[in-house]
């Protein structure tokens, strides 16, 4: 028997839904447990739209970087 495939879109709603969660900083690792089944590729592509569409902002490089939600009129 065949595995059941996810409808499609269901990842990246996961990854966004895991995302509003988060009151603060979050990192990549944090935002993995959150979201189970989940490749770090795709979290790091959802991160890159969110980012392209101004929701969130990196802050700093690396494994130790912080993720987070743009305020309101933020730059």
């Amino acid at each position: 028997m065949g595995e059941t495939k996810a409808p499609r879109g269901a990842k990246t709603d996961q990854v966004n839904s895991a995302i509003e969660q988060f009151a603060g900083e979050f990192s990549v690792a944090q935002l993995e447990l959150r979201c189970p089944g989940v490749s770090r590729d795709m979290v790091r592509r959802v991160l890159r739209e969110q980012q392209a569409a101004g929701k969130i902002k990196c802050q700093g490089r690396g494994p130790a970087a912080k993720w987070r939600k743009r305020s309101f009129g933020e730059d």
